[in-house]
């Protein structure tokens, strides 16, 4: 005899909630956008509505704030900053959350290690901001190395909280398996642990491109030098001590964001892998 097939229970979905939420979204995302746009290619003489569309479209915004803020050396000095410290990041950030989660249990050394960096992160940035700038002026790290090397530091609890995480859900049999086949510590983490990382690989690196592109109070008290200024602090050209050039800064605005939007656009294929099986790991 076949067996009886069940009856499938139909879904049911509350669509006018659902198109509610999807509006919302929508305009949450993209209004700030479209108005941006739109004051970025206006005249100034054209601003009693900001979302209307212009009367007249005025391109020279984008040239005029492309040499005002001297878009190509920040823009080198910027990506510098943030390419860098994203190879040192989830490099050395792993491989220092592999060995803390291994030997955790054995060591009180690694014990102390892994509370000392979990630590670091309920400590505000403003604390710390001016024993950071002294001591930034006496190394002489009050430059685009120094600031990347700043930014390595301070990204590590949480980078190393997030992998520790991942680290533990990792079988230690694994790694007894590879030293059996004569692997030593760094060719086990190597060939063995971090392929398994690329989850948590993939959201480390999405948060460490995203808060060192976009930052702008460590760049603000260190990098005094115009010359190595970032992108970030090169939008305070616009404003002045009366007034505020918004046409302009909203074209800037626009050439800052452009680059992590392309960056979205050619990697997003990783970044949406990375944080769902993130998520579902």
């Amino acid at each position: 005899m076949s067996k009886l097939k069940k009856p499938q229970k139909k879904e049911h979905y509350n669509w006018p909630i659902t198109i509610l939420l999807i509006i919302g979204i929508v305009l949450v995302i993209l209004l700030p956008l479209y108005m941006a746009l739109m004051i970025a290619i206006k005249d100034p003489t054209d601003m009693n509505n900001v979302l209307a569309l212009p009367k007249l479209l005025r391109l020279q915004n984008i040239v005029d704030a492309w040499y005002m803020t001297d878009f190509p050396r920040k823009f080198l000095n910027t990506t510098f900053i943030t390419v860098v410290n994203l190879f040192i990041t989830l490099i050395t950030n792993s491989f220092v959350a592999y060995a803390i989660t291994r030997n955790r249990k054995k060591s009180k050394f690694f014990r102390i290690m892994y509370y000392y960096f979990i630590s670091a992160m309920f400590i505000p940035f403003s604390v710390i901001m001016l024993p950071l700038v002294v001591q930034a002026n006496a190394f002489h790290l009050d430059n685009v190395i120094g600031i990347t090397f700043l930014y390595s530091i301070f990204g590590m609890p949480m980078n190393t909280f997030l992998y520790c995480g991942a680290i533990k859900t990792i079988p230690e049999a694994l790694d007894e398996a590879a030293k059996i086949d004569g692997a030593r510590p760094l060719q086990i983490f190597r060939y063995v642990i971090f392929p398994i990382l690329k989850p948590t690989t993939a959201t480390v690196a999405i948060l460490s491109f995203m808060w060192t592109w976009n930052d702008f109070t460590m760049p603000l008290v260190l990098l005094s030098d115009p010359e190595q200024q970032t992108l970030q602090l090169a939008q305070y050209v616009f404003k002045s001590q009366f007034s505020v050039n918004y046409n302009l800064a909203f074209a800037s605005y626009l050439l800052v964001l452009i680059p992590v939007l392309v960056v979205y656009i050619i990697c997003q294929k990783w970044i949406m892998n990375g944080v769902v099986a993130g998520a579902v790991k």
